[in-house]
């Protein structure tokens, strides 16, 4: 964050309309401030380079570079940026691709304009942002994938979940206690708190404690989120 405590955006879409939209709503919010804008994928990495924003709104068709490429790149030479993608693409392998190039956020542009402020202002606290529409479909692609064969993310203990289909890595990295781990396994399978509860054998409150513990260890705001970074950081595989 700057010392004037506003978060610098830029906005790449080549639709000057849709671009001049996205920068009254931002600025209607006294914490955003809209600094440059680019209506051609090549321009990014230089645009970027002279304004260091913290958030970069960019839309995945860009001409000359889409929006995976321009992520990959942005990425790489200012991982500092956080990236949300705009996109009429409710296509998880879309998402997916993204994610991987280094997104902390994915929009539809049919979205809500109070979902755009919380959106950036998720990603700049360090969380992810992925539109509800597609987190679902999202999830079901990794279910289609070996996600670890894939990455080449080594195995160091990988257990199968007495209590569902999904198996869970323990490493040093992995901040879960056993029954978080369970619980975790079960939230992948889409089951809420009184289906966890019943089969676990514990109570709804105690679940529901479990879960916020696990949204707190993992950084993320929702259920959602927390199975999809355990799902990219190769502790969970469905």
């Amino acid at each position: 964050m700057n010392d004037d405590h506003k978060v610098r955006v830029i906005i790449a879409d080549d639709h000057a309309l849709f671009r001049e939209g996205l920068k009254r709503i931002l600025e209607m919010e006294d914490q955003l401030e809209v600094i440059a804008e680019c209506g051609d994928g090549s321009e990014v990495l230089g645009c970027c380079k002279k304004y260091k924003p913290d958030v970069l709104l960019l839309d995945i068709n860009m001409p000359n570079e889409n929006g995976v490429i321009t992520t990959e790149k942005v990425t790489q030479h200012f991982p500092f940026v956080k990236i949300v993608i705009l996109s009429i693409h409710d296509d998880e392998s879309y998402v997916f691709e993204t994610l991987k190039k280094g997104a902390s956020g994915y929009l539809l542009k049919d979205m809500e304009s109070n979902e755009l402020i919380h959106a950036v202002n998720s990603v700049v606290k360090g969380y992810s942002y992925i539109h509800p529409k597609v987190s679902g479909k999202l999830i079901n692609h990794l279910r289609r994938m070996t996600y670890l064969n894939e990455t080449g993310i080594a195995k160091p203990k990988e257990q199968q979940s007495t209590t569902s289909n999904v198996r869970y890595i323990y490493d040093l990295e992995n901040p879960l206690t056993k029954r978080e781990a369970e619980v975790l396994c079960l939230m992948a399978e889409g089951r809420n708190n009184k289906a966890i509860g019943e089969q676990l054998f514990i109570s709804e409150k105690t679940v529901k404690n479990h879960v916020s513990s696990i949204l707190q260890k993992l950084e993320v705001e929702d259920r959602t989120q927390a199975v999809i970074n355990s799902i990219k950081k190769g502790w969970v595989t469905l």
